[in-house]
Protein backbone atom coordinates (compact mmCIF):
# COMPACT_ATOMS: atom_id res chain seq x y z
CA UNK A 1 0.00 0.00 0.00
CA UNK A 2 2.84 2.49 0.84
CA UNK A 3 4.40 2.05 -2.64
CA UNK A 4 1.45 2.64 -4.49
CA UNK A 5 0.62 5.71 -2.58
CA UNK A 6 4.05 6.67 -3.24
CA UNK A 7 3.69 6.39 -6.73
CA UNK A 8 0.40 8.37 -6.98
CA UNK A 9 2.26 11.04 -5.16
CA UNK A 10 5.34 10.64 -7.77
CA UNK A 11 2.37 11.13 -10.54
CA UNK A 12 0.67 14.18 -9.20
CA UNK A 13 4.55 15.09 -8.37
CA UNK A 14 5.03 15.08 -12.40
CA UNK A 15 1.66 17.11 -13.37
CA UNK A 16 2.61 19.52 -11.37
CA UNK A 17 6.23 19.81 -12.10
CA UNK A 18 4.73 19.76 -15.78
CA UNK A 19 2.23 22.22 -15.61
CA UNK A 20 4.71 24.57 -13.78
CA UNK A 21 7.50 24.34 -16.60
CA UNK A 22 4.60 24.78 -19.17
CA UNK A 23 3.59 27.95 -17.01
CA UNK A 24 7.49 29.41 -17.11
CA UNK A 25 7.85 28.64 -21.06
CA UNK A 26 4.89 31.07 -21.51
CA UNK A 27 5.43 33.73 -19.33
CA UNK A 28 9.27 33.58 -20.91
CA UNK A 29 7.70 33.78 -24.55
CA UNK A 30 5.00 36.81 -23.71
CA UNK A 31 8.62 38.46 -21.93
CA UNK A 32 10.47 37.98 -25.04
CA UNK A 33 7.61 38.56 -27.50
CA UNK A 34 6.85 41.99 -25.35
CA UNK A 35 10.57 42.87 -25.80
CA UNK A 36 10.68 42.54 -29.29
CA UNK A 37 7.01 44.24 -29.61
CA UNK A 38 8.40 47.57 -27.54
CA UNK A 39 9.13 49.72 -30.09
CA UNK A 40 9.82 53.11 -27.00
CA UNK A 41 13.17 49.93 -25.66
CA UNK A 42 16.33 50.61 -27.54
CA UNK A 43 18.38 47.67 -28.93
CA UNK A 44 20.84 47.75 -25.98
CA UNK A 45 18.68 47.36 -23.60
CA UNK A 46 16.89 44.73 -25.43
CA UNK A 47 19.98 42.59 -25.53
CA UNK A 48 20.38 43.34 -21.92
CA UNK A 49 16.82 42.05 -20.69
CA UNK A 50 18.03 38.78 -23.01
CA UNK A 51 21.09 38.20 -21.55
CA UNK A 52 20.01 38.17 -18.19
CA UNK A 53 16.74 36.32 -19.00
CA UNK A 54 19.31 33.30 -20.28
CA UNK A 55 21.51 33.79 -17.20
CA UNK A 56 19.17 34.95 -14.06
CA UNK A 57 15.99 33.40 -15.43
CA UNK A 58 13.39 33.39 -12.79
CA UNK A 59 14.56 36.93 -10.83
CA UNK A 60 14.46 38.70 -14.50
CA UNK A 61 11.04 37.30 -15.63
CA UNK A 62 9.82 38.58 -12.05
CA UNK A 63 11.35 41.82 -12.44
CA UNK A 64 10.71 42.30 -15.97
CA UNK A 65 6.88 41.77 -15.15
CA UNK A 66 6.62 43.74 -11.79
CA UNK A 67 8.44 46.94 -13.60
CA UNK A 68 6.61 46.44 -17.13
CA UNK A 69 3.79 44.36 -17.04
CA UNK A 70 1.06 47.15 -17.14
CA UNK A 71 2.82 47.74 -20.06
CA UNK A 72 3.04 44.25 -21.52
CA UNK A 73 -0.95 44.62 -21.62
CA UNK A 74 -1.12 47.70 -23.85
CA UNK A 75 1.23 46.70 -25.94
CA UNK A 76 -0.55 43.81 -26.79
CA UNK A 77 -3.96 45.17 -27.03
CA UNK A 78 -1.92 47.87 -29.40
CA UNK A 79 -0.97 44.91 -31.67
CA UNK A 80 -4.54 42.94 -31.51
CA UNK A 81 -6.12 46.06 -32.49
CA UNK A 82 -3.66 46.59 -35.09
CA UNK A 83 -4.15 43.31 -36.80
CA UNK A 84 -7.84 43.65 -36.33
CA UNK A 85 -7.76 46.17 -38.30
CA UNK A 86 -6.27 44.86 -41.00
CA UNK A 87 -7.58 41.89 -41.37
CA UNK A 88 -11.25 43.91 -41.24
CA UNK A 89 -9.97 46.33 -44.12
CA UNK A 90 -8.65 42.98 -46.42
CA UNK A 91 -12.42 41.85 -45.70
CA UNK A 92 -13.98 44.46 -47.27
CA UNK A 93 -11.68 45.08 -49.64
CA UNK A 94 -12.33 41.45 -51.04
CA UNK A 95 -16.22 40.98 -50.08
CA UNK A 96 -17.10 44.27 -52.09
CA UNK A 97 -20.29 44.82 -50.44
CA UNK A 98 -23.88 44.47 -51.97
CA UNK A 99 -22.69 47.04 -54.49
CA UNK A 100 -20.48 44.44 -55.66
CA UNK A 101 -22.96 41.77 -55.55
CA UNK A 102 -25.21 44.22 -57.63
CA UNK A 103 -22.67 45.55 -59.98
CA UNK A 104 -21.50 41.47 -60.77
CA UNK A 105 -25.10 40.73 -61.93
CA UNK A 106 -25.72 43.70 -64.12
CA UNK A 107 -22.70 42.68 -65.61
CA UNK A 108 -23.97 39.07 -66.02
CA UNK A 109 -27.45 40.38 -67.11
CA UNK A 110 -25.54 43.06 -69.69
CA UNK A 111 -23.77 39.54 -71.06
CA UNK A 112 -26.68 38.08 -71.44
CA UNK A 113 -25.89 35.15 -68.85
CA UNK A 114 -28.96 35.49 -66.80
CA UNK A 115 -32.15 36.87 -67.47
CA UNK A 116 -33.77 39.98 -65.92
CA UNK A 117 -35.87 38.21 -63.34
CA UNK A 118 -32.43 36.45 -62.60
CA UNK A 119 -31.27 39.59 -62.26
CA UNK A 120 -33.56 41.08 -59.64
CA UNK A 121 -33.92 38.03 -57.59
CA UNK A 122 -30.10 38.38 -57.38
CA UNK A 123 -30.43 41.97 -56.56
CA UNK A 124 -33.00 41.16 -53.92
CA UNK A 125 -30.70 39.01 -51.66
CA UNK A 126 -27.53 41.16 -52.27
CA UNK A 127 -29.86 43.99 -50.58
CA UNK A 128 -31.54 41.44 -48.16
Amino acid sequence: MAGFLSNVWDFIWMFFTIFVFFAWLMALFSIIGDLFRDRLLSGWAKAVWLLFLIFVPFLTALVYLIARGSGMADRAAAQAKAQRSVADDYIRSVAGGAAGEIAQAKALLDAGTISPAEFDALKAKALA
